[in-house]
């Protein structure tokens, strides 16, 4: 990911005994001059920073008082938190206890810990106790230097997951671990250490500064290590959960037709905007317009023309902003020209703001397996999720880049063997090949070859989606169907007319079929064993089996309209999507 903001603890990281290092300074400079946007968070009072510092217009912004004040340059200050109550002050001073107060935080020696938390307790104030080295600070609930940052990058309309924070203390936890890299220095706080991605090694502010330097030169968040920002897909046959650090990596979910694959997909994408990244999804077949269902997601599209280009590069300008590109609607031959046109505009959006964070190109097959794909894709970024059933298909280039590997169940040979030619270091086991072929649809696999994965193939069972996930609304609503699968509508043993080749012939039929066709079809639930059996929707197919079960328990209801409406809902189309359909194809027969 693109390294946009820097975020700096100043006493003890880049400040010794209150004075800002010249060459931390000087560092900072070349960093802004770079783009990156530069701010100091700190625990000091905002009066006593400027008395130290003077002007602090060599930052972008400072979040001050252990995140209780937040200061842009030539701007009024805005507290994030209450001023402390003065009958606590006054507590303090009955109590003897010498004290500084700002305009949110009250500060004083870490000894006087047990008098401060008297007064709080005594008093019943909402107040919590914070140590710094030799300091103790009481701030208001829920102020902390990470949401101090955070108010502050909602105000540049930055993200967090851009932003590299370094720390030395106690009070920088909640800053180092909100951020996407966690730096600590190596002479301050062990515990820091422990959390952090990387250590800046010496011994003062100083080789803070040659960190900055090198940060700032690649202008990319580095790779680190894999205990932070995971995310979870399910649980391990022994109880753990199975999870995958997604910075950095490209991705791939395979997996035979109807096997999951966008399900699985949605579901990480789900989590991926839960934790504030910003995600890109083309969406060819109208899989995951129910993410809109989240905070910050918009779906741009589902009209015969693809969404307007400069319409998807706004929306994702928003660090707080998902986008699902849906091209459902779209010929085959328009959506192949869409993407040659917006994954080189992705990309270049990417490296110039540092979003989308993720970018998703489901049915990847049809569109990345051409000689050009180092122009659709900047792999690099290891910013990609690529979804397809047939592996084999996608350019060399794109397999060799492809690092997280989630398989559904994959049957076919060819396919398979593609598959586990991605992992030449790892010996395939012969069960493997078994497993995958017989995964349900609630289970998938981790392929070996990453850390995550411990040399083995990681089967798991799938957590549970928050939204609702309607698959391949398009294709199965619209594509005609094999021989043999259509519905064929009966009236006393004898066919009436031609079998229903769609979902959409399907529900056009209903209205001019004789209700007591449609009662018998009811009686013998073969509505709900044809949706069941065809379309393997299974969660459609026991809507529909509880209309059947009502009509034969005796609730003469109408069948004909609650079938109908529900495979309209469930596929997100309306009568009149139906009806202009009739209109543009002519009778059937």
């Amino acid at each position: 990911m693109k390294f946009g903001v820097l975020a700096l603890d100043y006493d003890g990281t880049i400040a010794r005994d209150g004075a800002l290092d010249p060459d931390v300074r000087d560092a900072i400079g070349e960093a802004r001059a770079r783009g990156i946007v530069v701010v100091l968070v700190t625990g000091r009072i905002l009066s006593d920073l400027r008395a130290k510092l003077g002007e602090l217009g060599f930052v972008d912004a400072v979040v001050a008082e252990n995140g209780a004040v937040l200061a842009f340059p030539n701007s009024q200050p805005r507290l994030l938190g209450d001023p402390p109550p003065q009958v606590f002050l006054d507590a303090l001073r009955r109590r003897g206890i010498e004290h500084e107060a700002g305009q949110c935080i009250v500060e004083a020696d870490a000894d006087s810990a047990p008098q401060l938390l008297a007064s709080i307790r005594e008093l019943e104030l909402p107040l919590v106790l914070l140590f710094n080295r030799s300091r103790v600070m009481v701030l208001p609930q829920a102020i902390s230097k990470g949401n101090g940052l955070r108010e502050a990058l909602k105000a540049l309309r930055l993200s967090l997951h851009n932003t590299i924070a370094v720390g030395d203390a106690e009070n920088d936890h909640d800053l180092l671990a909100q951020c996407e890299i966690a730096v600590a220095v190596e002479w301050g706080s062990t515990a820091l250490q422990n959390e952090a991605d990387q250590i800046v090694h010496g011994d003062g502010p100083r080789a803070v500064a040659g960190y900055i330097r090198r940060a700032a030169e690649e202008l990319r968040l580095p790779r680190c290590r894999i205990a932070r920002h995971r995310i979870t897909l399910g649980t391990m046959e022994d109880g753990r959960p199975l999870a995958y650090a997604v910075h950095g990596r490209n991705m791939l979910i395979v997996g035979d037709p109807q096997s999951g694959k966008s399900w699985i997909t949605g579901l990480a994408c789900e989590q991926m905007i839960l934790e504030g990244y910003s995600v890109c999804v083309i969406d060819p077949e109208g899989d995951y317009t129910e993410l809109d269902a989240l905070p910050g997601v918009a779906v741009l599209g589902g009209q015969p023309r693809p969404p307007d280009m400069p319409d998807v590069a706004r929306a994702l300008r928003h660090f707080d902003l998902s986008v699902v590109v849906d091209l459902s609607r779209s010929p085959y031959e328009e959506k192949v020209s869409y993407l040659k046109t917006i994954l080189p505009m992705l990309a270049s959006l990417r490296r110039t703001t540092g979003r989308p964070h993720r970018i998703v190109v489901d049915e990847a097959h049809y569109f990345l397996h051409e000689a050009n794909i180092k122009q659709l894709l900047d792999l690099e970024l290891g910013a990609y999720t690529v979804v397809t059933y047939r592996p084999s298909d996608l350019h060399p280039d794109l397999r060799r880049d492809l690092e997280v590997v989630i398989v559904k169940r994959l049957t076919h040979m060819p396919e398979v063997q593609a598959l586990f030619s991605m992992v030449p270091e790892v010996k395939i086991a012969p069960e493997w090949i078994t497993e995958i072929g017989t995964l349900a649809i609630d289970e998938a696999a981790l392929l070996p070859g990453i850390e995550e994965a411990e040399g083995k193939l990681r089967l798991f069972r799938l957590a549970p989606r928050m939204t609702r996930h309607v698959r391949h609304r398009m294709k199965y609503f619209d594509i005609p169907l094999a021989g043999g699968q259509g519905f064929v509508f009966t009236d006393n043993g004898k066919a009436i007319g031609s079998p229903a080749r769609s979902l959409r012939q399907f529900v056009m039929l209903l209205a001019s079929i004789p209700m007591s066709s449609l009662r018998d079809h009811a009686q013998r639930r073969d509505f709900s064993r044809w949706i069941a059996n065809v379309f393997h929707d299974h969660q459609l197919a026991s809507d529909i089996r509880k209309v059947e079960q009502r009509y034969q328990l005796g609730h003469r209801e109408d069948v004909r309209q609650a079938i109908a409406g529900m495979i309209r809902d469930r596929y997100s189309f309306s009568t009149d999507d139906t009806s202009a359909f009739a209109q543009t194809q002519g009778p059937l027969g």
